[in-house]
């Protein structure tokens, strides 16, 4: 039964479970918040936050709601940084358990967004919730950014709402990030930074013609191989020690042709990069373009390539003293000393870093994404208190 937020007299709600059901029960598809954001105000504002839900609008994209709330003054201020909106659940007869219902079974939460990441929200909702039970309002401040544009095109999000937190006089120490960060079990990974991502479409352009007379026309799909080629002979770079080398795939290849006997005027590839901080979007920018050109010499063929903007950038933390508390907090828990890795996509971290220092650390990520996510129970139960003790231990030693 879904706990009475209208009744003032009420106890927070300090069970993750409970309101990691509550919120995958809201159908929070990028970008409708669903009611997700709105169960988190009043949840967080029974509880004594100052809190708000913030939109934010751009021509061409959708609107954006966002939550912003803080609890406290001064410093130290940490704030934890996630995001309610999920991806699509596709066809939902393929479920198991229906991906908007936060049925329990086997030991398991289902339901999309139990991983990534409703489940990291509650847990850490259920633990800044239980240690101001306990142990009152901290010296300093605890604060929320939730947005509901991470898995959409993050126009609208946590970007913006941080340029508006910092209007406000608002100011960071620390930012611990809620993504599922580990790949086996809970306790192997914590992020301490994030490859850069660039995409972009290649366009080779030829000429038209009939696929009987090709000497009349220049097959633009020739160009293929040579570009394909430049792209792939000689890696981006070998890594470094806190990277791993620099990828570039590309994702699909289309001439827009149906018909058999027309030789097609363009062929378009996409692409996406993930790369390390040997490179900056834009010097990669210039590689690709210089790499396209250099294989459409002297085959009469035109390139262009044309770069989807927002590309992120790779960075590292400087976390090193909140990286480490957190490590030794979830190998009190756990027993596992986790890895410090930049491995994976890219988060909101990408944003957040220009900010303050920011780690992140959330759940085993195996089933985001799919058909039938879900999440263990134990391992929320185990989260919550990792960051219960975290919570402690950090306005223990970075408070006054």
């Amino acid at each position: 039964m879904s706990q009475d937020l209208t009744d003032p007299s009420a106890e927070p709600n300090t069970d993750p479970i409970a309101i990691a059901r509550e919120l995958i029960r809201c159908r929070s598809v990028t970008p409708d918040e669903g009611g997700a954001l709105t169960y988190l105000l009043r949840l967080l504002t029974d509880a004594g936050f100052d809190a708000e839900i913030v939109r934010f609008s751009e021509d061409g994209t959708d609107d954006v709601d966002n939550l912003y709330a803080r609890i406290g003054s001064g410093g130290p201020h940490l704030t934890f940084a996630g995001h309610t909106d999920v991806v699509p659940a596709g066809e939902e007869s393929r479920w198991t358990h229906p991906p908007f219902a936060a049925e329990i079974a086997g030991g398991a939460l289902y339901g999309r967004g139990a991983v990534d990441m409703k489940g990291a929200v509650a847990c850490f909702a259920a633990a800044v919730l239980d240690f101001l039970k306990t142990e009152g309002t901290p010296k300093g401040s605890i604060s929320f950014l939730i947005t509901g544009d991470e898995e959409g095109v993050s126009i609208n999000g946590t970007r913006k709402l941080l340029a508006w937190a910092k209007e406000r006089g608002e100011r960071f120490d620390h930012a611990l990030v809620g993504e599922p960060t580990n790949p086996n079990r809970l306790g192997d990974m914590i992020k301490i930074g994030r490859r850069g991502s660039l995409s972009g479409t290649i366009t080779i352009t030829g000429k038209q013609g009939h696929s009987a007379y090709p000497h009349l026309a220049n097959n633009p799909t020739r160009g293929l191989e040579k570009v394909l080629h430049a792209l792939y002979a000689e890696p981006l770079d070998s890594g470094t020690h806190e990277f791993d080398p620099s990828t570039l795939e590309v994702t699909s290849v289309d001439t827009g042709n149906p018909a058999f006997n027309v030789i097609p005027a363009q062929v378009r590839l996409n692409f996406n990069s993930r790369f390390n901080n040997l490179h900056t979007a834009k010097s990669l920018q210039v590689l690709i373009e210089k790499h396209v050109a250099s294989a459409l010499e002297g085959t009469g063929l035109t390139g262009r390539v044309a770069f989807v903007p927002n590309a992120a950038e790779a960075f590292l933390t400087e976390a090193g003293d909140i990286a480490a508390l957190l490590s030794e907090t979830i190998e009190a828990e756990t027993g596992r000393k986790p890895d410090y890795s930049t491995t994976g996509g890219t988060s909101d971290a990408r944003y957040i870093k220009d900010y303050c220092p920011v780690i992140e650390f959330g759940l085993v990520g195996q089933t985001m994404h799919q058909v039938d996510e879900h999440v263990a129970i134990a391992d929320l139960k185990a989260l919550t208190a990792i960051y219960r003790r975290f919570l402690t231990r950090y306005f223990e030693r970075f408070g006054g």
